[in-house]
This record gives C-alpha cells, structure tokens and sequence, in this order.
C-alpha cells in the first residue's frame, strides 16, 4: 500500500536528488528518508531510484510515481481542508425535514441562530410529516428530522411508538399540548376549560391521519366516538372551516403560534393531551458539527 507520506518523501527526494537534502526539507534525519524510501519500494515491488556514487536519479517507475505523486497529494491537501472546514463549522451541510406546523416555528428561528453563528453551514428543509420523515432519516435522505409522538398513542400505525425510534438519537424539544378550536358563537367559546365529553354531539373537523387517529382516542376515553364530516392537512383550512361553523377540531399549540385565527376562539380541553416535539439523527451524524449545531439551535429555539 502506498502511503501519502511516502510519496512526500519521494517528491522531495526526487526535487534535491539527494537523501540528506529530502531529509533537511522535510525535517528529519538522513536514515528516516532512506528507511521510507526502501518501505515505498517494496510496497510497490520495483526500484524507484538509482543509487550512484556520483548522483541519484529516478528510475522509469520512480518518474511515473514522482507525476502522480503531485496531483494524489494536492487532492489529499484539498481534501484535508475541506475536512477541517467542515470539522470547524466553516462549512458544512445539513438535510432537515420537518411537519409543517415545526417548520413555521421551531425551523426559523433554529436556522438564523445557526447562520448566524456558523454562516458557512448551509441547511436545507423538506416538509413531511412523521413516520415519513422519519423513514427519509433512516434511508439517508435528510440529516435531522422533526418529528412527534403522542403520550396515550404507541403503535404501528402512529410510527411514532418509543421503541420504534430506538436505533436513532432523541433529542427531545418541547411537550405540545392540543388546544380546542371552537366558533366564536359557540356556547363554549367563552369558557377556560372544556371536558373533551361537552362536545360528544359536535361535528369535527380532522387534520392528518395521525391527528386524526389521537383525536378518535381522546374522544373514545371520554365516552364517544366523533362525527368527523371534515377532514384536511391545512391548519388554515381546519381555523377557516371552525370559523365559519362548520364543526370544532382539536390543534396543536405550536400549530397556533403561526396561524391567526378568525371567528374562531381556542379554549384548553380536560384532560389534557400532549405529543412530544423532538429532533432526530442517527448516531454517526450526530457526531458531525453540523448536524449537532442544528440540534442545539433546535433546542433553543424550543425552550423560547
């Protein structure tokens, strides 16, 4: 095998012509060159020089290395720098994926600490929501997702489930609570807090299947199932659709933050119901600077 270090000392011996001249180029001992010299020999199982008492030249395979030596330790230096700008957080990129409500949140305040702070870093986001993102981490198709589980939901058809998440880094961000979203004429709309049971005989409005599926269950624990007579993904659309009459729905807190509702009046549902916001990684990337830097703003931006 040949080594970078060998070919460093060919080069310079090939550049003086002599052991002792390589050996005060390099910053070592005359023995040191000519032991690196016999080891690259015999890694490439041919004579690299001709020894004279007169002088010392090249052979025809010493000439051929000698040529190559120059661009394998230019790219090996390139390379070395790219590493270490990287490693320094003077460059770097990092894949995000996160669910809609997260990317309008958590994401931008996280990305302008982080350009902030590291404006070499260069991040991308997707939307998509879990266990998608999820499946896009472990395929090797982003480098952190956003992602959450709900505390009284744990199966295969959440894809949030604890042991379901188990070979990848956890980084949890906040606990998220789900608010009630009612028209501003309804007869709850002015109270601090409703029992999810004070609205067995309402039409409902549900978001993802996910969403959807904690909805039912919350609903089934307090003694009814819900009439769901709308269902969609946009947070705007379920404020527009309550606002206008059309039924009541269950939101995430973070999903209220970004959205301003109208006609619609929110009100803290009993019990209570909560998912768990996180970021996740694999566990080699969350060694890499980037991706570990992105965490941490992750982090901060949740504890605001």
């Amino acid at each position: 095998m040949i080594e970078a270090r060998h070919l460093r000392v060919l080069r310079a011996v090939a550049a003086t012509g002599s052991f002792s001249a390589a050996a005060r180029e390099l910053g070592c001992t005359q023995p040191a060159v000519s032991q690196q010299m016999k080891v690259l020999e015999a890694s490439v199982g041919t004579p690299l020089l001709i020894r004279t008492s007169r002088e010392m030249r090249l052979t025809q395979a010493g000439e051929v290395l000698v040529r190559h030596a120059t661009g394998i330790l230019s790219g090996l230096t390139a390379a070395e720098e790219e590493v270490a700008a990287i490693a320094g957080l003077r460059a770097g990129r990092v894949r995000l994926v996160s669910f809609p409500s997260g990317s309008s949140t958590l994401v931008p305040a996280a990305l302008a600490a982080l350009r902030a702070a590291h404006p070499g870093t260069r991040v991308s986001l997707v939307d998509a929501e879990p266990p998608r993102s999820v499946e896009m981490l472990r395929d090797g198709d982003c480098d952190v997702a956003l992602a959450f589980r709900y505390d009284s939901v744990h199966d295969d058809s959440t894809g949030g489930a604890a042991e379901e998440w188990g070979d990848l880094v956890v980084r949890p961000l906040l606990s998220d609570r789900l608010v009630g979203l009612l028209p501003e004429g309804h007869r709850l709309a002015g109270a601090d807090t409703v029992s999810i049971a004070d609205l067995a005989d309402e039409s409902w409005i549900a978001g993802c299947p996910r969403c959807r599926h904690q909805l039912v269950d919350a609903c089934e624990k307090a003694g009814f199932t819900p009439r769901i007579d709308f269902a969609t993904d946009d947070y705007p659309a379920v404020i527009g659709l309550v606002g206008a009459g059309l039924g009541v729905a269950f939101l995430p807190e973070l999903a209220m933050e970004s959205v301003l509702p109208k006609a619609a009046r929110t009100v803290t549902v009993e019990p209570a119901v909560r998912r768990e916001i996180v970021a996740l990684t694999l566990p080699d990337l969350a060694r890499v600077p980037a991706v570990a830097a992105t965490l941490d703003q992750l982090e901060r931006a949740a504890a605001r």
